[in-house]
């Protein structure tokens, strides 16, 4: 391959790359192309990409790109997985989505993946697999909030409540006699 070549490649895989923060490497030796496509069809309705890339040419992107730290993960024939720029998909629905696929097409293997700087390894992908995505942390936090918010407006408006049945009841009965009197 060219020189010119290999920097055109370099600076696709830069565009492509540029504000990545977390992806999974994955080695799809011995899957045919039809089953390849499929993976490929399957990634990209969850909005994830797939490509693949020529070791050397991956490295020097990486490290135009500050990804530095997931250089060791390329080793052998490799192929890169990161979510579409803008949506919500992270690198955990990334690594499930690869595990579900590897279930189906064991020669398909997740090699590694990065987050947030943390390098997985292939013997930890088991455990980022299990990491709540994004979406699902804040609703947990959210939960944690919302708990004990409740209970205290609940404690609160519970005695309030109580006083003001109290109150209500009071008032009807002092309204009763006067209109028992204006009825006779």
């Amino acid at each position: 391959m060219s020189r010119a070549v290999k920097e055109l490649l370099r600076k696709e895989l830069v565009r492509r790359f540029a504000g990545v923060d977390s992806l999974a490497v994955v080695d799809f030796t011995g899957l045919d192309a039809v089953t390849t496509r499929d993976v490929r069809a399957r990634l990209r309705e969850k909005h994830i990409h797939m490509t693949v890339v020529k070791n050397s040419i991956a490295r020097q992107a990486f490290r135009e790109v500050g990804l530095d730290v997931a250089l060791e993960l390329l080793d052998g024939p490799c192929a890169v997985a990161f979510a579409e720029d803008g949506c919500d998909v992270g690198v955990v629905t990334v690594v499930r989505e690869l595990l579900d696929i590897h279930k189906e097409s064991p020669a398909l293997t997740v090699k590694g993946a990065l987050l947030d700087g943390e390098v997985f390894g292939q013997d930890r992908i088991e455990e980022l697999s299990k990491y709540p995505t994004r979406a699902e942390a804040v609703a947990k936090l959210v939960a944690c909030m919302l708990g004990p918010a409740g209970r205290l407006a609940a404690a609160a408006l519970g005695p309030g409540s109580k006083l003001a049945g109290a109150i209500k009841a009071i008032e009807d009965k002092q309204d009763a006699p006067e209109d028992a009197t204006q009825a006779a």
